[in-house]
């Protein structure tokens, strides 16, 4: 008998993860959304594998671009992880304003310079993985690395601090 989603997901709830922005520049704007299915898969090459759903705009435009950036955001970006995670968000440099942020050398795409660490990502695949789809990246750089602040998680729905507390104001 097949797993029930809704018990699937109130299982994988209980899992801690932590939380990233994914951005991506199509030429003429920038899109970006939240994303917490972010793992490493090998070291070298430096690859990276990113969950997005399939019917997002973030997977098509990536998927049309092949390249973006991805910045793992600390515990004072729950504010900005909670902009990117709500449908229908504007340009991600309007979700941005006083927040600093740069670009990418080799993707063009934003990183914020004040995460715990920026990711310069090609594109190397994508994996249809049941509703989302597995983005497998290259790492072309590392622009942000090893900053000793608190991460942002997610946790049971909500972001927490990485003692796994509720933040206010999620």
């Amino acid at each position: 008998m097949p797993v029930d989603a809704a018990e699937f997901t109130a299982a994988m709830r209980q899992h801690a993860t932590g939380v990233c922005l994914l951005t991506v520049r199509d030429g003429i704007d920038d899109v970006g959304t939240t994303v917490s299915a972010v793992m490493s898969l090998s070291a070298s090459p430096p690859l990276l594998a990113v969950g997005l759903a399939v019917d997002g705009y973030p997977a098509e435009v990536l998927g049309e671009v092949g390249s973006c950036a991805v910045t793992v955001l600390a515990v004072e970006h729950a504010i900005v992880a909670s902009r990117f995670a709500t449908a229908g968000r504007p340009s991600a440099r309007h979700l941005l304003e006083s927040v600093p942020w740069a670009r990418a050398a080799h993707s063009d795409a934003i990183y914020l310079t004040g995460g715990l660490a920026a990711l310069d990502c090609r594109l190397d695949r994508l994996v249809d993985a049941g509703d989302h789809l597995l983005a497998v990246l290259a790492v072309e750089a590392v622009p942000v690395a090893g900053s000793d602040g608190a991460p942002l998680l997610r946790l049971r729905g909500r972001f927490a601090d990485e003692s796994g507390g509720r933040l206010s104001r999620n």
